[in-house]
């Protein structure tokens, strides 16, 4: 929608562009077919009485808001259907190299955040195999050799994560 813009430079613009201003259900069927994100995103920010982002970096923060939010209600559901609470959250694959949607993330779910690997499913297809051959042990030795070999970012949640439930909570319209 906006050619090739330097997504490092729209990514810091979008670190600095109001919070939690707008956000959208990104699990909605409306955000599932590629073309035209920009324009359903402001129709979906219309529908529920939400400012329309006004430029590029201004989309992306509602879009990483969203996502954030969307992992805070990933990780509810997970506690509520395991009857567990969780400590840490873990990201891994190509969100890993998002730092400002890992440490939304961890502001979300007002837990930790260890991001990484980057090549989850690659490592993780390498360490079975190497299991069936014998050459790792148990689960948790591979997550060792993982640990140990790879590298892991770990981001703080920071801030009140009321914030985040009154942001979920304009989803639902005005």
């Amino acid at each position: 929608a906006w050619d090739e813009p330097d997504l490092g430079a729209l990514l810091r613009e979008a670190a600095g562009a109001p919070a939690l201003r707008s956000v959208v259900d990104a699990g909605d069927a409306a955000f599932l077919a590629p073309g035209r994100m920009p324009e359903r995103i402001a129709e979906a920010c219309r529908a529920s009485g939400q400012p329309v982002p006004g430029s590029p970096a201004a989309t992306v923060r509602c879009i990483l808001d969203s996502l954030a939010l969307a992992h805070r209600s990933a990780v509810e559901d997970a506690q509520r259907l395991a009857g567990r609470t969780v400590d840490v959250v873990h990201v891994v694959g190509g969100g890993t190299r998002n730092a400002l949607l890992c440490q939304l993330t961890a502001d979300a779910c007002g837990l930790p955040v260890v991001a990484g690997p980057a090549e989850a499913a690659a490592f993780g297809n390498v360490l079975v195999q190497a299991r069936a051959q014998g050459r790792v042990g148990d689960l948790p030795g591979m997550r060792r050799l993982l640990a140990a070999t790879q590298p892991l970012t770990r981001y703080e949640p920071r801030g009140d994560t009321r914030r985040w439930e009154a942001a979920r909570a304009r989803l639902a319209g005005p």
